[in-house]
């Protein structure tokens, strides 16, 4: 079965993160996580079968790994997930696919997002420190995700848009 639980995907597998703009709960996740695990469980290349996982995490974050060293995923085959993701959408009153979002902890631990002036002005205010917990949906492998998605802002890309300290 091409299906393995994340964890058994090995730290080099390739890895695509998708933010939620705003938490999908309840049902809405139902329908998501079923849509995507109905897509994973025949998702293929060139026919062959994907070995491959997904992650729902947080409630906003949607990571789908693909082992490519048993086959590798191909332009028809990635355009059909983002197909499906674009598809359930509306269903469950948010966006999956598009960039731009910044994703971070507030002082209370909650996931929030905005695009990125949001999250300067965040940082202007000081609700933004070095030390919040950012999330990076750029990471490509599993690896990547593992070791390196949620840290400092300071350790992270984000610590370029935090203002200059004197």
């Amino acid at each position: 079965m091409p299906v393995v639980r994340f964890d058994a995907l090995p730290d080099d597998a390739r890895a695509w993160v998708f933010g939620a703009a705003a938490p999908v709960t309840g049902a809405s996740a139902q329908s998501l996580l079923a849509t995507v695990d109905a897509h994973l469980a025949n998702w293929r290349a060139h026919g062959a079968p994907l070995v491959c996982a997904r992650e729902w995490r947080d409630d906003r974050f949607l990571v789908i790994g693909v082992d490519e060293a048993a086959t590798g995923a191909t332009g028809c085959s990635i355009d059909g997930l983002f197909h499906v993701l674009r598809d359930i959408e509306s269903r469950v009153g948010t966006t999956l696919v598009g960039g731009g979002t910044v994703y971070w902890r507030d002082a209370a631990g909650a996931v929030v997002s905005g695009a990125r002036p949001v999250f300067r002005e965040a940082a202007a205010g000081g609700a933004v420190v070095a030390s919040t917990h950012v999330f990076d949906t750029t990471v490509t492998s599993v690896g990547a995700y593992r070791s390196g998605f949620e840290r400092a802002a300071v350790e992270s890309w984000h610590g370029k848009l935090l203002p200059v300290v004197q």
